[in-house]
């Protein structure tokens, strides 16, 4: 009990460093982070069929929400996104550019950071959502519908208007939302599983459920 309690002290503590931390410093986190969004985006698995790879990039972005939080999850996923726009290499495979955040792949990464500010909204807000379940639902919310939506829309129009090529509903989704699936849920299933395990179950920025979340938390 001793040491489950000396690790449960040690979670809340450095989730309130976190929050507390001067405006410097979580600039300095979040560029860190993007750091690894970048390295996550050099394993990939490309697609005879499709420009969309398979990279590890979801997964980080996933666990970066909840680990920076509401505003600086999405913050340093924008510097990931702006950087890289610049010219700094770290898109799959080395890339940069603006070429390249307007190409196929481009509105994966605007999608990356709605779902990082959505994660850490709820991580920051809510108790309960720091439980296995409530994250797994929240990151597979965040992973079909946030970044897919405008994954798939940028890449139905770069297929048009660069391409010149007229593709229906099912070849979009062959291109890209199907064959990501199972990998998906996967890397979902361990971020949320990572989640669960790093964050405290207590309130360190006054979340709106800290008085009555025990009475109805999910494992």
């Amino acid at each position: 009990m001793e040491v489950a309690a000396r690790i449960n002290q040690t979670k809340y503590n450095v989730f309130q460093w976190r929050y507390e931390l001067s405006v410097s410093k979580k600039l300095a986190l979040a560029l860190g982070v993007a750091c690894l969004i970048g390295l996550a985006a050099q394993v990939r698995i490309l697609l005879p069929w499709s420009p969309v790879p398979i990279t590890g990039q979801t997964f980080a972005v996933l666990v970066a929400g909840v680990i920076l939080g509401r505003w600086w999850g999405g913050i340093s996923l924008a510097l990931y996104a702006g950087l890289g726009a610049a010219g700094l290499p770290w898109f799959t495979g080395w890339s940069g550019g603006l070429g390249y955040l307007a190409g196929p792949t481009g509105g994966y990464i605007i999608g990356f950071i709605l779902a990082a500010m959505f994660l850490g909204h709820f991580t920051d807000k809510y108790i309960r959502s720091r439980s296995f379940f409530s994250m797994l639902g929240l990151m597979l919310f965040a992973n079909f519908v946030l970044i897919y939506i405008p994954g798939l829309l940028q890449l139905h129009f770069w297929l048009s208007l660069v391409k010149g090529e007229a593709v229906i509903l099912s070849q979009l989704l062959m291109m890209g939302t199907l064959p990501f699936i199972a990998g998906d849920i996967t890397k979902a299933l361990a971020a949320a599983a990572i989640a669960r395990g790093i964050t405290p179950k207590s309130a360190y920025n006054g979340e709106v459920d800290k008085d009555k979340w025990r009475s109805w938390r999910l494992p």
